[in-house]
């Protein structure tokens, strides 16, 4: 298996996804296009030692792969963009 940092290329820090962590506890990541659901799921998990309740895949018509992970509510997704430097 890929490594958490090769699937998790980078997180997103734009308006959408700031009100995406206020509102929804939600964290967006530009990962790997040949990841699945399963894989963002255990590499946000292990990277992070937050546990995922739900992750959303798309491509976009750029090309790239974006994930929306919504953490349970026992871990804060403004904690995570925190241990990041996004916020």
């Amino acid at each position: 298996m890929k490594s958490s940092y090769s699937i998790l290329k980078y997180p997103l820090a734009t308006e959408k996804a700031f009100r995406l962590v206020e509102k929804e506890n939600k964290l967006l990541f530009v990962i790997d296009l040949k990841t699945d659901k399963k894989m963002v799921k255990k590499a946000v998990e292990e990277a992070f030692d937050v546990k995922v309740k739900k992750v959303n895949t798309y491509v976009t018509n750029k090309g790239l792969k974006k994930a929306y992970v919504q953490l349970n509510k026992e871990n804060l997704a403004m904690d995570v963009m925190t241990k990041l430097g996004l916020m």
